[in-house]
């Protein structure tokens, strides 16, 4: 009966996304506060049968009913409840579900908080989410129901994937849904803006929030992704640029420069075409990750759907939003206004360059993702292109875009004096080369390209605490005065300090375990011992235990250097009851220089046992910088003046009556 009313959920959350897309759109265009009205009705409707279809799916998982083909297929009566619930999502069916409960929730969260938003812009932006809606639970009804019955249950399920079966990946993919699903918003309200033939900086207020939104759990949703490869598959590293990698970083990339772009908009009332166009594009692409990863294309631990008609369906939905938009934007776009002129050197110019690389950035992560794909299609045979092709073009676009941030922060608007503001540099270029001579010595000189990243990362760093040290004055006031303007700095400067500190510190962690990452494998048999850079592991031995729905094997190794104790590692080896999948537990000690990190193989027959060593060096810099980012995030959605919004257009007083009551 659970599934039966799941079904009937979804259904009506189709039928209340159909009147949402309609009606407030006829109504905005006749300026009739009625059907305006009822969109924000729908958007809370929508979103309370989205959330009870999802609730009965959770609920099947959490009793373990396997007379639905989605929980036989995913679940298991003896796995933990952690990943019962998580399980959810943990396939694609479930995920899609998930999806759309996040889209409706956004719309809900538009039409509760929007009260300040112009009648009709709300109205459009309402009904181009709901138009949103509509495919996804099309979709979701005709070619990815998780409520399918089985007509011979059987007596236990399947099992979920064992290497979804971990707390980094139950958490992984809600936070990048977030994100991905976030971007719509700032996507309904650029078509709902090239629909009127307007953007301001009214606009640019309501958008940024939204856009903030998400691109914070996107950059939480890609850190947990990356903490999570790291130590479960046993290979010592972070990031590999796999495709499924790329389609989430291709949004983040996009939307950080359509985060930068609207802050042009709202102070300055330029770039407000371009501003649109990113929007459009942010969440295009997180739409075409959709497609690459559950159409089929791809196969990895993240693409469940291997149904070639979902693949084409969603390459429809894909035609539609992205090609209608892009057309609307084509035949609307130069009917907007021009922006405010501003000189190339100013903070608008800064900006600009910003978004320029970025998008470049963007490109060519995008060539590298679908080029193989495209090539493949077309019957060219199969190519890979891995971290040498990323090194030799991304890389080389985000050097000077680093080197740039710091700069950019320190420009006025308008019009920028260079000299002036490389200037007031010249203490943090002096910290820079000090930072960049002590990484040599302590590297022993080398490799150079690794210290002349150190001292970019360096330069960042030092480059965005002296702008904070300008805003509030420190040095050159009382120090009473510099905590008070300290104290009363906005969240959105908090937050930007924090980020662009934040994204150095990532950045020289990125460099370092790198460039100095030290790998040994070797066969060691109970009570042999392997250095590893200057530090010890002895190798005590293995031993089997038992985990509530997997057996292992545990290795023991104690870590010393210099003969004085620093841990204890212990890397597991599992094996899963039920799907009789092996997994890798890498077992890490982490420190503030680096991790220490063991892995355990398999046996050789003879009473050895294969293992592998590595040593990490600022790894965990990478994951305390990304997480400063995501604070930074919150702390810049705590600023009041994002929070309220942008106050009432003051010309809504002279919209016809019935408009008027709607903005009311």
């Amino acid at each position: 009966m659970i599934a039966e009313l799941g079904q009937f959920a979804i259904i009506m959350a189709l039928l209340a996304a159909v009147v949402q897309a309609t009606l407030p759109l006829i109504g905005a265009e006749r300026l009739d506060s009625r059907l305006m009205n009822f969109g924000g009705q729908a958007a809370l409707i929508q979103m309370f049968f989205a959330t009870l279809a999802f609730g009965c799916l959770t609920q099947a998982y959490i009793v373990s009913d396997f007379t639905l083909l989605n929980v036989a297929e995913n679940s298991h009566s003896s796995k933990p409840m952690l990943y019962k619930i998580t399980g959810v999502w943990g396939n694609h069916e479930g995920s899609m579900l998930l999806w759309v409960l996040i889209l409706a929730v956004f719309g809900a969260a538009v039409a509760a908080f929007g009260r300040n938003l112009p009648a009709t812009l709300k109205a459009r932006v309402l009904a181009i989410q709901a138009m949103i809606g509509v495919g996804f639970l099309t979709f979701l009804i005709f070619t990815s129901n998780p409520f399918t019955r089985l007509v011979t249950p059987p007596l236990n399920g399947n099992d979920l994937n064992p290497l979804l079966q971990d707390p980094g990946l139950a958490f992984h993919p809600p936070m990048l849904y977030i994100g991905y699903v976030g971007f719509s918003v700032a996507f309904s309200f650029a078509i709902a803006a090239l629909i009127e033939g307007k953007v301001d900086a009214a606009w640019a207020r309501w958008v940024r929030p939204w856009t903030l939104t998400a691109w914070t759990f996107l950059t939480g949703g890609i850190v947990l992704g990356s903490w999570w490869a790291y130590y479960e598959l046993g290979w010592g590293g972070w990031w590999f640029w796999d495709p499924v990698e790329n389609v989430s970083f291709m949004p983040w990339l996009m939307g950080t420069a359509l985060l930068h772009s609207a802050i042009v908009v709202e102070k300055r009332n330029s770039l407000k075409v371009w501003t649109i166009l990113l929007a459009i594009l942010t969440f295009s692409l997180s739409l075409i990750g959709t497609f690459i990863v559950r159409s089929g294309l791809l196969t990895s631990v993240h693409a469940f759907a291997v149904n070639p008609e979902r693949g084409i369906f969603i390459l429809f939905l894909l035609a539609i939003a992205i090609g209608g938009s892009l057309t609307l934007f084509a035949l609307r776009a130069p009917a907007l206004k021009a922006g405010g002129i501003f000189s190339p050197i100013s903070r608008e110019g800064g900006l600009l360059l910003n978004n320029l690389l970025l998008s470049t950035a963007c490109a060519t992560v995008f060539l590298g993702t679908l080029y193989p794909l495209f090539l493949e299609a077309i019957g060219g045979g199969r190519v890979s292109i891995g971290p040498p092709f990323y090194n030799n073009t991304f890389v080389p676009v985000m050097i000077p875009l680093l080197l740039l941030v710091c700069v950019g922060a320190h420009l006025p608007w308008k019009r920028a004096d260079l000299l002036g503001v490389l200037g007031r540099l010249k203490f943090a270029g002096l910290a820079t080369i000090i930072a960049a001579l002590v990484a040599w010595y302590i590297a022993d000189g080398g490799p150079l390209l690794a210290i002349l990243g150190l001292g970019m990362a360096s330069w960042l760093l030092l480059g965005t605490i002296s702008e904070w040290m300008d805003r509030i004055k420190l040095f050159r006031a009382p120090l009473s005065t510099s905590w008070q303007r300290a104290i009363n700095l906005p969240g959105s400067v908090w937050g930007m300090t924090l980020a662009h500190g934040g994204l150095a510190i990532a950045v020289a962690g990125m460099i370092a375990t790198t460039a100095w990452k030290v790998e040994e494998v070797a066969i060691l048999k109970p009570g042999e011992t392997l250095s590893v850079f200057g530090t010890d592991y002895r190798f005590e031995g293995v031993r089997e235990i038992t985990g509530p729905n997997y057996g292992a094997i545990e290795g023991t190794f104690v870590v010393s250097q210099n003969g004085e104790y620093m841990a204890t590692l212990k890397p597991e080896k599992r094996l899963y009851n039920v799907q009789k999948m092996p997994t890798t537990e890498a077992a890490i000690h982490s420190t503030f220089v680096g991790d220490y990190y063991a892995v355990i193989g398999d046996p050789d027959g003879t009473g050895g046992w294969t293992v592998r060593i590595y040593r990490e060096p600022l790894v965990t810099w990478i994951w305390f910088g990304c997480g400063l980012m995501v604070f930074a995030g919150l702390v810049s959605l705590a600023d009041r003046r994002l929070r309220v919004g942008a106050p009432a257009d003051k010309k809504q007083a002279r919209l016809p009556r019935k408009a008027a009551e709607a903005s009311s």
